[in-house]
């Protein structure tokens, strides 16, 4: 049965306060007072119940109309840093306080990391020490995560044949790092391309590229931490689906959500260079299933250095690629559902008059609010453009945003807290540039954003809904009112059950706990049941 949440127990509630408390006590890190602070996590159990209350000024806002909703106020471009300190490769990524955070790297192998001060960035501050130089193109290099004080950055040591990969973390929001941990592990094989990401519980995952020696049976990896990278426990091989090979000089892309770890690829199958999704539903033990989710058949003799770039919102997963095929080159958005493995793909624009060329894309989401990147050419002048909605699962306005014109490469996007951070290379004057944009978020976004989304399977009748989550604890449903609901939870092995027949229909947030309470979110609508007499009555036509 369900119950509202006033009838839920006091010391239930204690409980949970007493745990929030410990939690702050225990993730104080000890080992490197100059960066040591209170773990993110602490600050979920603070912020929750605000926004849960106002979910209903969203309910009753979302009448208004949809282009307004996704308009952005742009300001007018910022100097990130100046050529004095390279240019190459800007990735964003944002801190507790939703201030952007921009990492790049430099000719000569240095990687630089410049924080929000207020009105500009502050100053650069180097990264990887001195007599270490890292592996920086337009197209590969130094790649960044962040979530909430959390922040983790990866590297490749040059040269690529005997050096190895980094990874450092810092805890206040990228203000200190810790000293480097090698995540690669043998001096007898070559690794190339790391980027990383973040699972639900702050440990930091690094995929990249392995070789034997002479840069022979390429494949890519997923390395993973349990103790928020201070080492480096293991790591699964991401197989060749497709028979073919792996595009080996292209690098990939790991995204985290919940109970789902997607690795994005461009595979090699008799000169087609698709684009394929490793899955692995066991938090990336193992990715026992692939999907190709391109058939644009982009044929080359020559390896095609586009990496595919993604995120996932709720339980689908929201891929961008470029491709060669057909008669031009151009930016793909791909949907694919991570439960019923449908796929769906579109070009963003499609070919236009004078439109040359589409290059490196990116996308970002916060909540549902989704954001998407890349460059194109109309004829000689280049333009960095992007994509914006507050609601993907809607899918994308007809019309985008051009953010800049002059000489571009490598685009990158964040967003959160009302706001769009788009950087760039601004190849003319030899600086990174930052674009900011505002826009109106709303209050599901930001109950969303708050947490991690994970996947969730609804039964065919609508009656109840399914989850893999082996220690989920209890769950709550908000619906319009704000008003929640503490919800009948039977698990059996790995696959937890949540019936939904006694709700009223209409949009809710499901809430779910973990056994140690971390939260896990996912935006649901329940349908009204068709009559038992409309049902006959078709059956009947």
């Amino acid at each position: 049965m369900r119950k509202s949440v006033q009838e839920m127990s006091n010391s239930k509630q204690h409980n949970q306060l007493a745990f929030s408390t410990n939690v702050c006590k225990q993730r104080v890190t000890q080992k490197n007072e100059q960066y040591s602070t209170i773990h993110y996590f602490c600050l979920h159990y603070m912020r929750t119940s605000l926004l849960t209350t106002l979910l209903l000024l969203h309910i009753c806002c979302r009448a208004q109309d949809k282009q307004a909703e996704d308009k952005i106020i742009w300001y007018d471009p910022i100097t990130v840093t100046d050529k004095t300190f390279g240019y190459q490769h800007p990735r964003v990524a944002l801190d507790q306080n939703n201030n952007p955070m921009v990492l790049w790297g430099d000719d000569n192998g240095r990687v630089f990391l410049a924080r929000w001060a207020g009105k500009g960035f502050a100053e650069a501050v180097r990264i990887n020490p001195p007599g270490k130089a890292a592996f920086v193109e337009p197209w590969a290099g130094p790649e960044i995560t962040s979530r909430g004080d959390t922040v983790y950055i990866v590297y490749k040591e040059t040269p690529e044949e005997k050096n190895h990969i980094h990874i450092l973390h810092s805890y206040d929001g990228g203000k200190h790092f810790s000293i480097e941990t090698q995540v690669d592990d043998s001096d007898a094989l070559i690794s190339r391309f790391p980027t990383v990401a973040m699972n639900p519980y702050g440990h930091p995952l690094v995929s990249y590229m392995k070789y034997d020696p002479g840069y022979q049976n390429p494949r890519h990896v997923v390395a993973k931490s349990n103790d928020f990278g201070e080492t480096i426990a293991g790591e699964a091989v991401v197989k060749n689906y497709s028979g073919g090979k792996i595009s080996d000089c292209c690098p990939a892309t790991v995204v985290e959500s919940g109970n789902a770890t997607v690795i994005l690829f461009r595979d090699d199958f008799n000169g087609y260079r698709n684009i394929w999704a490793g899955i692995s539903k066991n938090r990336a033990i193992s990715f026992d299933k692939g999907m190709q989710i391109d058939s644009t058949n982009w044929y080359s003799k020559n390896c095609a250095a586009e990496p595919p770039h993604g995120t996932i919102v709720g339980d689908t997963l929201y891929a961008v690629f470029g491709s060669g095929g057909g008669d031009s080159a151009l930016i793909y958005l791909s949907k694919v559902s991570l439960t019923t493995q449908g796929i769906a793909y579109r070009p963003l624009t499609g070919k236009f008059p004078g439109l040359t060329s589409q290059t490196s894309p990116r996308i970002a989401n916060s909540g549902n609010a989704t954001a998407i990147t890349w460059v194109q050419s109309i004829g000689i002048n280049m333009q960095v453009c992007l994509h914006f909605t507050n609601d993907i699962t809607t899918g994308l306005p007809e019309k985008y945003t051009t953010v800049a014109r002059g000489v571009f490469q490598s685009p990158d996007v964040a967003l959160g807290g009302g706001h769009i951070y788009v950087v760039y290379e601004d190849d003319s004057s030899k600086n990174i540039m930052c674009r900011i944009g505002r826009y109106e978020e709303t209050i599901t976004n930001k109950l969303l954003a708050e947490n991690t989304t994970v996947a969730l399977e609804r039964s065919k009748n609508g009656k109840y809904f399914t989850v893999t989550m082996p220690d989920l604890s209890y769950c709550l449903m908000v619906d319009a009112t704000g008003k929640e609901y503490e919800m009948d939870v039977k698990c059996k092995k790995n696959s937890c059950k949540i019936n939904t027949e006694e709700l009223d229909p209409g949009l809710y947030v499901v809430k779910m706990y973990t056994k140690d309470e971390k939260i896990f979110t996912y935006k649901y609508e329940v349908k009204e049941e068709v009559e038992k007499e409309e049902k006959e009555k078709k059956k009947g036509r």
